[in-house]
């Protein structure tokens, strides 16, 4: 096994430790997490208090003492002192991943509240619990920056956990929740990690309290299913889309029909859409959008998790990366926005993803036309491969958006909990795989362009 040690950070000054990959997607990139950090998004007030475990091969001189002084940083639920890393300490940066301190759930997408409500019931806590995501992103993706030239692996991982073990153990943390991870991630957690445990031996060991050596607990994992859009024919020749009729060619007559009577009905009621990409987004443009995105929170009696400081921030300092949608009625008054980021469309599988809506009133149709017509003609137009909508259903199924699978892990630090559990996982696992298969079915192509559906990659 390699040998590597990490170090447990409050900061992120290990971004200057070394040259670190371009991460998959922008939700993972510097800017999006300085933004959500200047802002509030992110901390000890926002319930989302952030521990980085930096990952690196030891200096050869005096190892393990800088073993020692490299993990043994104070924490609690809502106070971390770091540790102070000199050159001397740091030998070779090759992985960073993210550790959030959270009482709550709130910005997640997958969901345990009935494992809290096990552990009240049993007036044990639940919280502090630890979170490794893109906060309020149901995006899948890395969940480590890896530094130049690296490569996720089973050593890696180990040592990310073994942070992750040791931040768990000094708050006192219920469990850990690795959120929509990429599948390599998940397949790695599984080769690396046991997946099941002697919970008997365990308990027996331990006169029935939590389990002193964790790394002996599995590794739990989750799937759920996402909807994303393909930017190509799915027969034979594979060929990407030149414009919106062509994907409007590969579905079903009934389906062609209604899509184009959403589109007509938007026309009809006097609405112009418009896109934006970048430094074309105006200051009144960025006021316009705000506005209508809180209005999505109002109607529920709530308020936004991201500030218009936040979105402008954004447009500071990745402006490549965000395109905007607007709606305006006859009057030339903007109605509704829909803020998309995106990979540049030269990059390895560039995805388009759908995120932050919000209209000023009731239009027919209109959420549709702007949060997935309009995104799906911007793929097309440029080269991007997928377009991932965000999270939820069925009303993108039916437009045309195929049924994927998404991963999660779990590590939960009471070996009371885990074998129910880890029960819990393994339903969820198989009613996820029968939701996907029946989604499929109602896919709406044409008999040449059906996928086909496989459980264990779909």
């Amino acid at each position: 096994m390699m040998n590597l040690q990490y170090a447990l950070l409050s900061d992120s000054s290990w971004q200057q430790l070394t040259n670190w990959q371009t991460p998959d997607t922008p939700f993972m990139s510097f800017e999006f997490w300085q933004a959500l950090s200047d802002t509030g998004a992110i901390g000890e007030k926002a319930g989302w208090l952030p521990i980085y475990i930096l990952i690196h091969r030891p200096n050869d001189r005096d190892s393990n003492a800088t073993e020692d002084a490299l993990s043994s940083a104070e924490l609690s639920s809502s106070k971390l002192s770091a540790s102070k890393l000199s050159s001397e300490q740091i030998g070779q940066p090759i992985a960073v991943m993210p550790v959030f301190i959270k009482g709550h759930h709130q910005g997640e997408f997958v969901f345990d509240h009935a494992w809290a409500q096990a552990y009240a019931q049993y007036g044990l806590d639940y919280y502090p619990r630890l979170v490794t995501s893109a906060p309020y992103t149901p995006i899948t993706g890395q969940r480590l920056w890896l530094a130049e030239g690296e490569v996720l692996d089973a050593d890696i991982l180990k040592a990310a956990i073994a942070g992750v073990d040791d931040i768990a153990q000094q708050v006192e943390a219920s469990g850990w929740h690795g959120l929509f991870v990429t599948p390599e991630m998940a397949a790695i957690a599984h080769a690396a990690l046991p997946t099941d445990v002697d919970i008997e031996m365990a308990l027996n060991s331990q006169a029935n309290e939590i389990v002193a050596k964790p790394i002996e607990l599995p590794i739990l994992e989750r799937q759920g299913c996402q909807f994303l859009w393909q930017n190509k024919h799915l027969s034979q020749d594979s060929q990407p889309f030149t414009d919106f009729e062509g994907f409007l060619a590969t579905l079903k007559a009934k389906k062609r029909k209604t899509i184009r009577a959403e589109r007509r009905k938007v026309a009809e009621q006097g609405i112009v859409c418009q896109r934006k990409c970048g430094d074309a987004i105006t200051e009144a443009d960025w006021q316009t959008f705000y506005h209508c995105y809180v209005m999505t929170y109002a109607v529920r009696g709530q308020q936004p998790y991201l500030t218009l400081d936040f979105f402008k921030k954004l447009a500071a300092t990745m402006p490549e990366h965000l395109m905007l949608a607007q709606a305006l009625d006859a009057n030339a008054n903007i109605i509704a926005s829909s803020l998309f980021l995106y990979d540049k469309p030269d990059s390895k599988n560039a995805t388009l993803y759908g995120r932050y809506w919000g209209a000023l009133g009731e239009y027919d149709s209109l959420h549709f036309e702007l949060c997935y017509y309009q995104g799906i003609e911007f793929a097309i137009e440029q080269g991007l491969t997928y377009f991932d909508p965000g999270t939820q259903g069925e009303h993108k199924l039916i437009r045309g958006f195929i049924p994927t699978k998404t991963h999660s892990l779990h590590r939960i630090y009471d070996a009371r909990f885990v074998p129910a559990i880890s029960d819990f996982c393994a339903k969820d696992r198989m009613h996820m795989a029968q939701y996907r298969e029946q989604a499929f079915e109602a896919l709406p192509f044409n008999i040449d362009n059906m996928p086909t559906f496989n459980g264990n990659d779909s």
